[in-house]
């Protein structure tokens, strides 16, 4: 590692002297990622083109990210309306107890539950944020009595329906 300035600076395999983040990935590494995020169908050529490095360096670097947990997997965005899951939803949920055995019992609980696409603990005046994606009103109101309502520890909840989804192209600030 040599250091330019103040800033860290490694020599890659690729051959390139490359400034290092904090987080240990450089600007070619921030490039894919970002390249990624946009188009996950990228051709490994064109993808090793617009980051300016041959395609076996681009690989390389592929798989170090795969490695080391940067890159956690691949898949397509779906649109949830021509699948007929138009409602999406957040929830707050208190438990009835605030111990370590009940919140285990939930988040287990909660994770076997399709509709719930994301469940954050959270600190604040309720234990749970639940994001859930539904057909309809009739199909929460089900999902809600028979599903959350039911869950190991589940005191109360308060609903909010989404009116509109401003933004939701999950991409990460890179």
């Amino acid at each position: 590692m040599a250091f330019l300035g103040s800033k860290p600076h490694v020599s890659r395999s690729d051959g390139a002297l490359a400034e290092i983040m904090a987080d240990g990935l450089d600007r070619v590494d921030r490039s894919i990622l970002r390249i990624l995020q946009r188009e996950g169908r990228i051709a490994a050529v064109e993808l090793a083109e617009r980051v300016g490095l041959s395609p076996t360096a681009t690989g390389e670097r592929l798989r170090r990210l795969q490695k080391d947990g940067v890159i956690t997997g691949f898949g397509a965005r779906l649109d949830p309306h021509r699948l007929g899951l138009a409602l999406l939803v957040f929830v707050e949920v208190s438990l009835d107890k605030t111990t370590p055995d009940a919140f285990a019992r939930f988040a287990a609980a909660v994770r076997r539950a399709p509709e719930v696409l994301e469940c954050h603990m959270v600190g604040g005046g309720f234990d749970y944020l639940v994001k859930a994606r539904v057909a309809d009103m009739p199909a929460y109101r089900r999902f809600l009595g028979e599903g959350l309502l039911s869950l190991p520890g589940v005191n109360n909840t308060r609903t909010y329906a989404v009116m509109e989804e401003v933004k939701s192209d999950g991409l990460l600030p890179l």
